[in-house]
């Protein structure tokens, strides 16, 4: 298999992982860390931050030890991770939460559907019940909302 398709197989994979550790990690037995991320009021930091050394230890360790056997299969799958991990970073912490101010919302049907989940997910300030657990992946019904109120807005213009 080839270094790109190595890489991206790992990505497509790292939403499926990323649906489960929260599902079942994140609201369930490691709920004491991510909990500070359901509550209002929080502050820049948060022990939901602790997450991002999970994955990013794995990512650094495979991409150290596969660019020490000449770039191998192991090197490319700690690349997918890391790309996924940025690609979290981008539409999670910056775009949904707008931990950085970088750019202002995005009117973009599949950036708002995303947030629309993400919102739904929020409406759960405890671990129970918890729904819309994935991160790229969008539940049909959220991408036509969001297409819906686009085709409002511009009929309205």
């Amino acid at each position: 298999m080839n270094a790109a398709l190595i890489t991206l197989v790992t990505f497509l994979l790292m939403e499926g992982i990323t649906w489960c550790t929260h599902k079942f990690l994140m609201h369930g037995s490691m709920w004491y860390f991510h909990e500070d991320h359901h509550q209002p009021g929080k502050s820049f930091f948060e022990k939901n931050d602790a997450f991002f050394v999970i994955f990013a230890v794995p990512s650094c360790l495979l991409m150290i030890t596969g660019g020490h056997d000449l770039f191998d299969w192991k090197f490319f799958v700690g690349l997918g991770v890391l790309f996924y991990g940025v690609a979290y970073f981008l539409v999670h912490d910056v775009l949904i939460h707008q931990r950085f101010n970088w750019f202002s919302r995005t009117d973009n049907v599949y950036f708002r559907a995303i947030r629309k989940a993400h919102k739904v997910h929020h409406k759960h300030l405890n671990k129970e019940h918890g729904e819309c657990f994935g991160m790229l992946w969008v539940p049909l019904k959220y991408y036509k909302q969001a297409q819906a109120y686009k085709a409002a807005k511009s009929s309205h213009i």
